[in-house]
Formats: C-alpha cells, sequence, structure tokens
C-alpha cells in the first residue's frame, strides 16, 4: 500500500495541496508515545507526509480558531485531516502502524480531486 501510494506521489497522481494532518494529543499519553515511537520520525519523509505535513496540538490548549471540526476532540491521540482550515476525515486513537498507514491512505484519498480537463 505503501508503496503505491509512494508512487502515485512520484507520478505526479497525487497532488500537492494545503492540507495537513493535525495530531491532537496530551502529555503522558502511552498512544502518543507508541505512535512518536514507531511513525512520527518517518513520517515526514514518506509521500503522506508531504502530501499532509504534521502539525500537533495538545488537547489541554485551545484548538486554533480557523479549524473547523465535524465534533470536539475527545480521544488522544486522534489524527485530523484539514484542508483549508475545514476537518475532512479524522482517526481516533492509534490503532499501531499495521493499520494507521491504510486508514491514513483512506483519508488522504478525500484530498484528491477529479481532472477537470
Amino acid at each position: 500500500m505503501r508503496l503505491l501510494s509512494f508512487l502515485a506521489f512520484l507520478s505526479g497522481a497525487m497532488p500537492v495541496t494545503g492540507a495537513e494532518l493535525v495530531m491532537v494529543e496530551t502529555p503522558g499519553c502511552y498512544w502518543c508515545a507508541r505512535w512518536d515511537t514507531e511513525i512520527a520520525t518517518a513520517y515526514p519523509r514518506t509521500p503522506e507526509g508531504h502530501m499532509a505535513p504534521l502539525r500537533r496540538i495538545r488537547l489541554d490548549e485551545s484548538l486554533p480558531d480557523n479549524l473547523d471540526l465535524e465534533h470536539p476532540v475527545r480521544v488522544t491521540p486522534t489524527f485530523l485531516l484539514i484542508e483549508d482550515g475545514e476537518e475532512l476525515a479524522r482517526i481516533e486513537g492509534y490503532p499501531g502502524e499495521d493499520f494507521f498507514w491504510p486508514l491514513l491512505g483512506k483519508m488522504l484519498e478525500k484530498l484528491q480531486k477529479p481532472d477537470n480537463g
């Protein structure tokens, strides 16, 4: 799955967008720390990381006013796919590396715009 995403990214089939992946976390969160160990260092170098760079926000701090969320974040980590300030999709919790990448890939499909030409 990740190889296909990478090849699509290189071929231009996956557009570069103004999207971001917002990770809402809390200090001492076991699953946040596990995500950091398994994913965080590699994420910025992946096609997914190029499509939706990571921004971290702490749950105990005010969320930025420019984020239009479907509903409040109550679980950490929560991963929000944001484009133009709007939430397109989310993953609540961290299901482990084997499930995270496919779930993220499904989310990123929402960024694909149909060809107009």
